[in-house]
C-alpha cells in the first residue's frame, strides 16, 4: 500500500510539472530563424538552452520564416495559436518591412492585430523592436523605430526597444550581408531578450 501511494505521489508531481510548463511560441523573421547559421547556434536554440539551465519547463516553439513580414506574420499567426496554444508569444517582426520601405503605419497595424489575437487566445505577449540603417533616412527610419514604442504604451505589453542593440552596426558581429547576426553575435540577442522574457515565464 505504501508503495502505491508512493507511486502515485510521484505521479500526481510529474502530472503538475507537466501542467506547469508552458509554451514560448516565437513568430519571427531571418534573425530568429538563423538565416546562414546552424540553427544550433541560433539565439533561439541558445533560449530553449537557458531555460532547462534555469529549470524552466517551458518548450519552445520557434515559427520564425527568413523574409517574412509583419503581413505574412499576422496570416500565419491563428493557426500557430490553434496548434500550439502558447502561454508566451514573441513577436519579430517588422525587419523586413521597412527594408522594403512599407509604411510604418501598417507595420504598426499589422503588430497590432496579431498582439490582439495573441493576448485573446490567452497569451502574454513579448515585443522585439527593430531599427533601420541610417541610409533610410531620418524621416523613415524615426517613424519606423516608434511603431514598437507605441505599440507597447497602447497595449501594455513589454518591449526590448532595439533587439540587435549591441550587434546592429558592429561588423564583427555581423555576416557578411551586413543584416543578418553573425554566430558570434547569437549570445548577445539572448541577453538582449533575457531580462524582459524571465519574469514572462
Amino acid at each position: 500500500m505504501r508503495v502505491w501511494f508512493l507511486s502515485a505521489g510521484l505521479a500526481l508531481m510529474c502530472m503538475a510539472q507537466n501542467a506547469a510548463a508552458g509554451t514560448v511560441l516565437i513568430v519571427g523573421d531571418s534573425i530568429s530563424a538563423g538565416f546562414g547559421l546552424d540553427t544550433r547556434l541560433g539565439w533561439v536554440s541558445l533560449l530553449e538552452q537557458r531555460l532547462k539551465q534555469e529549470g524552466f519547463d517551458d518548450k519552445v516553439v520557434n515559427a520564425s520564416i527568413s523574409g517574412d513580414t509583419s503581413a505574412g506574420g499576422q496570416a500565419r499567426l491563428p493557426a500557430l495559436l490553434a496548434e500550439h496554444k502558447p502561454e508566451l508569444v514573441i513577436l519579430e517582426l517588422g525587419g523586413n518591412d521597412g527594408l522594403r520601405g512599407m509604411p510604418p503605419i501598417q507595420l504598426q497595424q499589422n503588430l497590432a492585430s496579431m498582439i490582439d489575437s495573441s493576448r485573446q487566445s490567452g497569451a502574454k505577449v513579448l515585443l522585439l523592436g527593430m531599427q533601420l540603417p541610417p541610409n533610410y533616412g531620418k524621416r523613415y527610419t524615426d517613424a519606423f523605430a516608434e511603431v514598437y514604442g507605441k505599440l507597447a504604451d497602447a497595449k501594455k505589453i513589454p518591449l526590448v526597444p532595439f533587439f540587435l542593440d549591441g550587434v546592429g552596426g558592429h561588423p564583427d558581429l555581423m555576416q557578411a550581408d551586413g543584416l543578418h547576426p553573425a554566430a558570434g553575435a547569437q549570445g548577445k540577442l539572448l541577453e538582449n531578450v533575457w531580462p524582459t522574457l524571465k519574469p514572462l515565464l
